[in-house]
């Protein structure tokens, strides 16, 4: 990818109103990221609004140079080395930052997460369990946080760790896990969707964890409290198809609560990196098999006459809808739909929510 290129997807990415799917469907209807930024003032006033605001040119040539100070790297969507369980997701990151061995996502990747106030005998348990994981030739990824997620990265660190960040890849938090995260850059793999100098926030971690839900084969909860971060990796990793594994607990410890409800809920009890492996490998066969889904297609398409959209417009609310069901109600196409829907999102107007739905905004 020529630096040109790089420089026009970056910012078609860092400009308001542009998430994930959204970049898919312009890369898909425009053919290139140059392409999609000329047409974006058109298409944020046929949502209905003002203007068309680009990110910063001078914030992305800084951005740009200072990843590449730092030693680190960008992969795009359809880079080849971009990791491919990553982009099973609907709303894998068109751009990830990275820092140390990209090769480390093709060796069986397995998510270790857990609490970030987890007892003694959790940690030491997690650590084990990555070496044992690591032994058997498994990549272990997590979050760097304290914790469970600190001992899988200690435990795994010889043998291959991946740790995804909440923040830019130059900020370590928590900040006494700073010579932990900078070994992990040197030996195993950092990896970051925030640009560099961002400070995580709490809207980031989220983000960050459905990207360790997605690199990962499968996801291994050990400590968890309910409604915790982790058990939403848990639940990322279940919408992907991934296996979900929880270490059981004691009911009277309330970290043990979440763990105990993954498993109640129908996630896999397992003890040891023997059963963990048992269950991974036919997953790999099964998950590297299958294509990767893509954004709904919107290119090549007449964008629909003005009764089809209005339809569309008419039937959009505060409450939150399949667009399947605004195609079967509107009568318009898909591809008509899901170009109303990008104008409208561009537009500031449009939020995405779980399972595909919209609703427009207050």
């Amino acid at each position: 990818m020529g630096d040109a290129d790089q420089f026009e997807r970056l910012r078609l990415i860092r400009s308001p109103n542009i998430g994930p799917v959204t970049y898919r469907q312009l890369i898909e209807r425009f053919g290139t990221a140059a392409a999609a930024l000329e047409a974006l003032p058109d298409l944020v006033i046929r949502g209905g609004g003002n203007k068309s605001v680009l990110a910063d040119a001078r914030l992305i040539d800084q951005e740009i140079a200072a990843t590449r100070a730092l030693g680190a790297r960008y992969m795009f969507l359809d880079d080849p080395e971009y990791p491919e369980l990553l982009t099973h997701l609907d709303n894998a990151p068109p751009a990830i930052i990275f820092k140390g061995n990209a090769e480390l996502l093709s060796r069986n990747p397995v998510a270790i997460v857990g609490a970030r106030n987890a007892s003694a005998g959790a940690c030491r348990f997690a650590r084990t369990l990555a070496y044992d994981l690591g032994e058997s030739s498994f990549a272990v990824v997590s979050g760097l946080a304290r914790g469970i997620d600190t001992a899988a990265h200690v435990g795994s660190i010889n043998s291959g760790t991946v740790a995804v960040i909440a923040g830019g890849i130059n900020v370590a938090y928590p900040p006494e896990n700073r010579e932990l995260q900078d070994a992990i850059a040197e030996r195993g793999l950092l990896i970051a969707e925030m640009p560099p100098g961002i400070e995580p926030r709490a809207r980031h971690f989220p983000y960050r964890n459905r990207i360790i839900a997605g690199l990962s084969l499968g996801t291994v909860v050990i400590e968890a409290a309910p409604k915790s971060g982790s058990l939403i990796t848990a639940r990322l990793a279940a919408e992907a198809g991934r296996e979900v594994m929880a270490i059981p607990g004691s009911p009277l410890d309330p970290r043990s609560h979440g763990c105990n409800q993954l498993i109640r809920e129908g996630a896999t009890l397992v003890q040891n990196a023997a059963e963990i492996a048992e269950l991974l490998r036919p997953m790999d066969e099964r998950v590297t098999r299958r294509a990767a889904r893509a954004a709904p297609a919107i290119a090549g398409v007449d964008d629909g006459g003005e009764v089809d959209r209005r339809a569309v417009l008419d039937l959009m609310g505060m409450t939150y809808v399949s667009v399947d069901e605004l195609v079967r109600q509107s009568g318009a196409s898909q591809s008509v739909t899901q170009m109303v829907l990008l104008e409208l999102e561009l537009a500031g107007k449009l939020e995405r929510g779980a399972g595909g739905k919209v609703r427009l905004t207050a």
